[in-house]
C-alpha cells in the first residue's frame, strides 16, 4: 500500500525529546532547592542532543498551547562539564537577557536570535562571551539588543518616554569574534553606527543588512574578496551602492530585493542587471523581488517562443540573463513582471506565475519577510480555490510552517487558515496522512486561541469542518471543545461563526465515549447551549443555530446523568416549553427537544421533576405528533414509558389521569408503521431493555419492544448484534413468561428474537 503524502513518522530523538520536555521532572531533572528546576548530577548531554533539546523547547513553547515555559529552563545548560550547546534557534519574546547569561559558559558556535525584543545591552556582554567560539551570529530583528535601559526622566510624551529610555551601548564591539563569518543584523535601528560596528570584523564571508540604513555603503569594499553572500533587502538602492555591490567579485548570494515598488524611487534597468552578470561571475543565487523593471530587460512577446520553457542562458527571455555562464540555482522574482516570461535561467523562481513560483516564495521569505510570505499564500489561496494544487504535500507544510513562525502575524493568520480551508477538502484528502491532518489541527486550534479575530475564527472553524468529527479531533478534545465554547461564548457573535461552531459542537459530542461527554459537560457546554437558545428565543428565531444547539444538547445528554441534571438546573424545562409554544410547527425542533428530554426521563433521580401536569400534558399532546415521521411521537412515548415504570404509586396527580395517558400511549404505538426508517442511533440498548421484564406498566414494556423489533428488523445489521450482545433475548424470554404482558407484547417479543436467530444463522454474518 502506497503511503501518503507527509506520512513519515517522527524519529525516535525527536519523539524522545518531546517526551523528556513535557516530563522534566521525570526524566533528566529534579526539584532543587525553592522548587528550581535542576539537572540530574549523574547526566551528561552531548551537543546534539542539548541543540535539540533547546531547539524543541522553543518549538513546543511556540505551537503546544499545553506547554509552559519552565523556570530556569536555560540554567539546566549552564554547566558545560554536564551539557554542550552549540547551534541555537531562539525567537520573539520568550526570550530573556536572562536566558542567554544563563548558558554563557557555553562554546557556541550558532546563534540565530530572530525578533527577540526583550534582549538589550545586557545580552550583548552575554555574546562577548561566546566570542572565541561564535562562527554564525543573527540577531534579526532584535530591536532593543543594541540598547540599555537607562532611567527615565520626566517627559510629557510617552514615545519621548520610550526614546529616552533607551540609549545606544557605545561599550559593546565586535572586537575579538576573530571566527565570526555569518553575520545578520536585520532591522537594526537608524541611531547605530554600521560601518564602525562592523569594522572589527575582516573575516565575515556572509551579512545580512536587510532595512538597515547605510548613510556611506562604501565600507563594504573590505570584505570585497572575501563575501560570499550579501542581503540588502528593502534598502534604497542607489548609484553609490550598485556601484559598491559589484566590486564584491566572490559574492555567490546576492539580494537586493524589495517589499514593495511603490516606496522605491530607483528603477531597474537592463544595464544594471547585465553589469550585475557581469562582474559578479560566481553567483549562484540573486533576489531582484520588488522592483520596478524597465521595459528593455525582456526578450519582445513575439519572439519569446511558447513551449517547453528552458532553463538556458543562451535561450533566456530576459536579456541580461542570456550572458550567464550557467543556470542560477536561485532568482527571486516576485513582484516583478519579470516571472511572466517564458524562459528563466534558474532552476527555483520565485514569482506569481505559477504554483511552483508561488511555493517557492512562501518557502524562500516565511521566516524572515512574513509581509512577502501573507501576500504569496494569499496567490497560493486562489490556485487551491480556483484551480487544482499539484503539490498538495509541499503547499500544506509550507502553510502549516509559515501559521506556525507567525502566530501573532494577522494578514498571515487569516490568508493561512483561509488556504488550509481549501488544502484540506475532500478533493485532496485521499492524499493527506494522519500525520499531516493533525499538523494541520493544531495550527488551526492555535489560531484559534491566539486570535480572537472574526475573519480567523471563521476560517478556522470551517477548516475544522472538514476532518472527520469526532474521530480526527479527539486526539485533541479537550481543547477543541474548550475553543469552540469561549467562541459561543459572547451573546452577539457573528452569526456565520455561531452556526459553524454550534454545528461542530453538536458533532463533537455525538459518538464519543460517556466520560468524554461528562468532560465537556463540565466545562460549560450545557450552559452555553442553553444560552444559546434563550437569545434565539427573544428574537423569534427558529434557525440552524437553534436546531443544532438541541440537537447538541440531546447528543451530550445520552446516558450522562450528570448532563441531564445540569440541563434541568440551567431552567432547561421551561426553555422547552417556551419553544414548543413559540415554533408549533418546527418539526426538526420537536425532535431534537423530546430526544433529550427521553434522556433526561431515563435518569430515575431525575423522573420526579418531569411529572408535573404540565409536563405530562405536553408529552401526552405529543403522542400525536406527525412531525418528522414518528420521531416526535416515538421519543414522547419513550419518556412517558420510563415514567409510567415507576408505578402508580408516584403518580400523584389528579389530572391528567395515569389510566387515560396510558390508554393514549397505546394507541400512538398501534398508530405507528413498524418499518419506518429511522432517525436515531442507539449506542446501547439498555435504557430499553430496563423496561422489558416488569408487571407494573405493560405499556412501556410495549413500548420498549415495539422499539426493539422496528430496529432489528429494519437495521438488522447493526442492532441484532447489539440486542444479542446485551442479553436482550433473555430479558424477552422473561416477557413470554409474564402473565401480566399483553397478547401483542408477545407476539412482538417472538418476532424480535425470530429475527435475531435468523441473523444469528445468516452464512453471510462473520461475527462468530
Amino acid at each position: 500500500m502506497a503511503s501518503k503524502a507527509g506520512d513519515d513518522p517522527d524519529s525516535l530523538m525527536s519523539l524522545c525529546s518531546v517526551f523528556c520536555l513535557k516530563n522534566l521532572r521525570r526524566t533528566m531533572c529534579f526539584s532543587g532547592e525553592q522548587n528550581r528546576l535542576q539537572l540530574r548530577p549523574d547526566v551528561f548531554l552531548p551537543g546534539e542532543i542539548c541543540d535539540r533539546l533547546v531547539n524543541e523547547y522553543m518549538d513546543l513553547l511556540h505551537t503546544d498551547s499545553d506547554f509552559e515555559p519552565q523556570d530556569g529552563f536555560f540554567q539546566l545548560f549552564s554547566e558545560p562539564r554536564s551539557t554542550r550547546l552549540t547551534r541555537l534557534q531562539l525567537r520573539e519574546d520568550l526570550v530573556r537577557d536572562r536566558d542567554l547569561e544563563a548558558i554563557g559558559k557555553q562554546d557556541l558556535m550558532e546563534l540565530h536570535l530572530t525578533c527577540c525584543n526583550r534582549l538589550t545591552a545586557r545580552s550583548l556582554r552575554t555574546l562577548c562571551s561566546f566570542k572565541h567560539s561564535l562562527r554564525s551570529l543573527s540577531v534579526f530583528g532584535c530591536s532593543s539588543i543594541f540598547f540599555r535601559k537607562s532611567g527615565a526622566p520626566l517627559a510629557y510624551d510617552e514615545e519621548d518616554l520610550e526614546e529616552q529610555r533607551h540609549t545606544v551601548d557605545l561599550d559593546f564591539s565586535f572586537q575579538g569574534f576573530n571566527r565570526l563569518r555569518l553575520l545578520n543584523l536585520g532591522g537594526l535601528r537608524a541611531e547605530l553606527d554600521v560601518e564602525t560596528l562592523l569594522r572589527p570584523l575582516p573575516a565575515l564571508t556572509s551579512l545580512d543588512l536587510s532595512s538597515v540604513h547605510l548613510p556611506r555603503p562604501a565600507f563594504l569594499t573590505q570584505w570585497s574578496e572575501r563575501l560570499a553572500s550579501l542581503v540588502l533587502y528593502n534598502l534604497e538602492l542607489t548609484e553609490e551602492l550598485i556601484h559598491t555591490v559589484l566590486q564584491m567579485s566572490r559574492l555567490r548570494h546576492l539580494d537586493i530585493s524589495r517589499e514593495n515598488q511603490r516606496t522605491s524611487k530607483f528603477k531597474m534597468t537592463r544595464k544594471i542587471l547585465s553589469s550585475i552578470v557581469q562582474s559578479l561571475v560566481d553567483l549562484v543565487s540573486l533576489d531582484i523581488s520588488g522592483h520596478i523593471m524597465l521595459d528593455n530587460c525582456t526578450v519582445p512577446a513575439f519572439e519569446d517562443v511558447v513551449g517547453r520553457p528552458s532553463i538556458e542562458p543562451c535561450k533566456s527571455s530576459i536579456y541580461p540573463f542570456q550572458e550567464l555562464k550557467r543556470p542560477l540555482q536561485f532568482l527571486g522574482l516576485y513582484n516583478t513582471t519579470l516571472c511572466n516570461v517564458t524562459h528563466i535561467p534558474a532552476f527555483k523562481v520565485t514569482g506569481s506565475k505559477n504554483e511552483d513560483q508561488i511555493l517557492n516564495a512562501i518557502e524562500a521569505y516565511t521566516d524572515q519577510r512574513p509581509e512577502l510570505a501573507h501576500r504569496a499564500i494569499n496567490q497560493l489561496f486562489d490556485i487551491a480555490r480556483i484551480q487544482h494544487c499539484s503539490q498538495l504535500l509541499r503547499a500544506l507544510q509550507l502553510v502549516i510552517a509559515a501559521l506556525k513562525t507567525h502566530k501573532y502575524d494577522k494578514s498571515i493568520q487569516v490568508t493561512g487558515s483561509a488556504a488550509l480551508f481549501y488544502l484540506t477538502n475532500t478533493e485532496y484528502r485521499s492524499d493527506q496522512s494522519i500525520r499531516l491532518r493533525r499538523q494541520v489541527i493544531q495550527v488551526v486550534l492555535n489560531g484559534m486561541e491566539h486570535y480572537q479575530e472574526v475573519t480567523v475564527q471563521r476560517n478556522c472553524c470551517l477548516t475544522l469542518c472538514n476532518f472527520s468529527i469526532p474521530e480526527e479531533l479527539e486526539f485533541q478534545y479537550h481543547r477543541v471543545n474548550l475553543l469552540l465554547l469561549k467562541i459561543l461564548e459572547p451573546a452577539r457573535q457573528d452569526e456565520s461563526i455561531q452556526r459553524i461552531a454550534v454545528h461542530l459542537c453538536n458533532a463533537l459530542v455525538c459518538q464519543v465515549d460517556n466520560d468524554h461527554k461528562e468532560a465537556v459537560g463540565k466545562m460549560g457546554f450545557v450552559k452555553t447551549m442553553l444560552n444559546l437558545i434563550q437569545k434565539k428565543l427573544q428574537d423569534g428565531m427558529c434557525d440552524q443555530v437553534m436546531e443544532f444547539s438541541w440537537s447538541a444538547l440531546w447528543n451530550i445528554t445520552d446516558e450522562t446523568p450528570d448532563n441531564c441534571q445540569m440541563f434541568l438546573e440551567c431552567n432547561g424545562m421551561n426553555l422547552f416549553l417556551d419553544c414548543l409554544k413559540e415554533f408549533p410547527d418546527k418539526q426538526e425542533l420537536h425532535r431534537n427537544m423530546l430526544g433529550l428530554l427521553g434522556n433526561v426521563a431515563e435518569v430515575k433521580a431525575l423522573r420526579p421533576q418531569l411529572l408535573t401536569k404540565q409536563f405530562i400534558t405536553v408529552f401526552s399532546e405529543l403522542l400525536d405528533s406527525k412531525a418528522d415521521g414518528i420521531e416526535v411521537s416515538y421519543n414522547a412515548c419513550g419518556v412517558l414509558s420510563h415514567i409510567m415504570f415507576d408505578g402508580p404509586e408516584v403518580w400523584t396527580m389528579e389530572e391528567p389521569r395515569r389510566t387515560h395517558v396510558m390508554d393514549t400511549m397505546w394507541a400512538a404505538i398501534q398508530s405507528w408503521d413498524v418499518t419506518s426508517r429511522r432517525n436515531i442511533n442507539y449506542r446501547s440498548f439498555e435504557p430499553i431493555l430496563r423496561l422489558l421484564p416488569q408487571s407494573g406498566a405493560p405499556v412501556s414494556q410495549h413500548w420498549a419492544t415495539w422499539a426493539l423489533y422496528n430496529l432489528v428488523s429494519v437495521y438488522p445489521g447493526k442492532y441484532c448484534p447489539l440486542l444479542i450482545k446485551e442479553g436482550g433475548v433473555i430479558l424477552l424470554q422473561k416477557v413470554l413468561e409474564l402473565e401480566s404482558s399483553h397478547q401483542e407484547t408477545k407476539d412482538m417479543a417472538r418476532k424480535v428474537m425470530e429475527q435475531c436467530e435468523n441473523f444469528k444463522e445468516d452464512p453471510m454474518d462473520t461475527s462468530r
